[in-house]
């Protein structure tokens, strides 16, 4: 199955200097759930310098940030203070009870982002926040392991999904890593750029596609940037996340 999202099913939102669009992606799929197995939501976000995300809370939230450009101070509630550019990526696994605050810093830029919302296996973990430092921003025309659960992935996930990114230039075209369990269901997400699938499927900057038991060949046109994540259907995702739970649960 090949699963086109399109810009149009998402929902945008702004406020002041912090504009996102939010991605549901099992919305496109189907009325149960609003995400698809351990993918919760994305958000695309573009934030103007100085602008203060306050103190607010995640529960049950596995949240990575996603930099491509811009730079931003991060506290939270377990007592780190750090710095977050476009090589240096947080995990912040909410657990139990967790709160945090990004300030995006004048020297920096624009930021570019993309927040992703990641349901763990259990509710009420224990919080912790993760940091890494890539050598570079991008990594050209191969994955790069960016989160996951296991060995290889330098921000962990406490459940089974695994994230990896690649900016595909110009000409170039690739195939799907090898994936880390045979039933693995995929989603690509186009960043920026535009990118061909399988030779008949385009799919623009902020789109994506659902992918399961299909080879796929990403061709690009131009430079594009992708981010793909990997769930697992028949493993434990805890639904009822703060912003990784299903929306389109019955009460």
């Amino acid at each position: 199955m090949l699963q086109v999202i399109s810009n149009q099913q998402k929902i945008s939102k702004k406020n002041g200097g912090f504009g996102i669009e939010i991605l549901f992606p099992g919305k496109a799929i189907g009325p149960e759930d609003s995400g698809i197995g351990t993918i919760g939501r994305i958000d695309q976000a573009t934030v103007t310098p100085g602008t203060l995300v306050p103190m607010h809370p995640h529960q049950d939230d596995e949240i990575l940030t996603y930099l491509r450009s811009g730079v931003v101070e991060h506290k939270d509630t377990e007592g780190n203070k750090e710095i977050i550019t476009n090589k240096r990526l947080m995990m912040m696994n909410a657990g139990a009870k967790f709160q945090h605050e990004e300030l995006v810093l004048p020297e920096g830029g624009v930021l570019n982002a993309l927040q992703i919302f990641i349901r763990p296996a259990t509710g009420g973990l224990r919080p912790q926040v993760q940091f890494h430092e890539f050598p570079d921003a991008i990594s050209p025309n191969d994955w790069r392991a960016v989160a996951g659960k296991g060995d290889g992935f330098p921000l962990q996930i406490r459940s089974n999904t695994w994230i990896y990114d690649m900016r595909l230039e110009q000409g170039n075209q690739r195939s799907q890593p090898v994936l880390p369990i045979s039933s693995a269901t995929c989603l690509v997400y186009v960043f920026d750029g535009s990118l061909t699938v399988n030779k008949n499927i385009i799919i623009q900057k902020g789109e994506s596609l659902v992918v399961e038991n299909e080879e796929i060949l990403l061709h690009a046109a131009g430079d594009c940037n992708i981010v793909l994540f990997i769930t697992d259907l028949s493993a434990p995702a805890f639904k009822q996340g703060m912003y990784s739970g299903n929306i389109n649960r019955t009460k």
